[in-house]
């Protein structure tokens, strides 16, 4: 089937049982992967980038060839660049020197101006905090004023817990016939988990849904701050009230270390031939732990979100 744009291609991406892997782990119960990598964009936010500009088209709060503005991690900001190319909007991604360098190179390789800010002083390149966003958040809303830009706000925008809502949660339970008990999602803006856990849950109320922070940031099971700066990218923000969980079930908490991400990642590769990055990796560290706990013999719905092509540079993929 030919497609008009790349846009018709975001979205219905393929899943996959990792069943070597929970063989390998000793594990019981299945883990079905949704591959969100393979988006154009490769990352699970060319969904929201697509659900946030197509609602703000729709509202006539994004005029014909109006700049678009957004802080980003790079994955975001991938995807605007891409809806913005195609719809002919200008694009400015304003992104922390903290994250990986590949994500910077593909925004401005898309046509997008790439705004990179310093971290705070102490913060640790590859490792982006609380505050470090906060420095990213200033600077997009003074280039929001300064141009006269739509600002397209992951954080709070509709659009980005609609794209979920209405695709990821109906492609996973349908790619798992079913069977899903639990789903389990690393939080950065909460979008993908407070939309696919809505209708996770509308097709079963019993599914359980569970979100992942990075240890020491555990803020939303309302844990103290011990370690404002981890390397899981895109996420963990210490950000106690996101606009996208609210309303949003959720039955527990589990905490991943950088460590386990990174294992989990290495293992996905090398076991099943899926190169993803590091939040893909917290997200199966914690599907793992639930099987050897309280989701015994279950089956649990985990989203791949981004390529480990983005990660490169990081200490993900060790050289040799």
């Amino acid at each position: 089937m030919a497609c008009s744009s790349v846009l018709d291609v975001i979205g219905n991406t393929p899943s996959v049982w990792l069943d070597r892997l929970t063989a390998q782990a000793g594990v019981s119960g299945r883990i079905l992967a949704k591959l969100d990598y393979l988006n154009p964009g490769f990352s699970k936010k060319d969904r929201a980038a697509l659900g946030i500009l197509d609602a703000a088209k729709d509202s006539g709060d994004l005029k014909l060839g109006q700049t678009v503005v957004e802080l980003t991690s790079g994955n975001m900001g991938t995807g605007l660049a891409i809806v913005c190319a195609i719809r002919g909007h200008p694009f400015v991604a304003v992104m922390s020197r903290g994250n990986s360098i590949e994500r910077a190179r593909m925004m401005s390789a898309l046509g997008a101006e790439v705004v990179l800010v310093p971290q705070a002083e102490g913060s640790v390149p590859g490792e982006v905090s609380g505050i470090d966003l906060a420095l990213v958040e200033d600077e997009a809303q003074r280039l929001v004023t300064e141009r006269g830009a739509f600002r397209a706000d992951q954080f709070n925008h509709p659009g980005n817990r609609f794209a979920h809502e209405t695709g990821t949660g109906p492609e996973l339970w349908r790619d798992s016939d079913g069977t899903l008990t639990a789903f389990v999602d690393f939080v950065g803006s909460g979008g993908s988990y407070g939309g696919t856990i809505r209708a996770l849950k509308a097709a079963n109320p019993n599914l359980r849904g569970y979100v992942v922070e990075p240890a020491g940031a555990e803020v939303l099971s309302g844990k103290p701050v011990e370690t404002p700066a981890h390397p899981i990218q895109g996420g963990g923000y210490a950000m106690a009230d996101l606009t996208q969980l609210h309303g949003a079930p959720i039955d527990g908490y589990l905490r991943v270390t950088g460590d386990a991400a990174r294992h989990a990642a290495r293992h996905l590769a090398r076991t099943e031939g899926l190169f993803a990055g590091f939040s893909a990796g917290a997200n199966l560290a914690a599907a793992l732990e639930l099987l050897r706990e309280t989701e015994q013999h279950g089956t649990i719905g985990i989203v791949l979100c981004d390529s480990g092509l983005k990660y490169l540079s990081t200490d993900l993929w060790p050289q040799g």
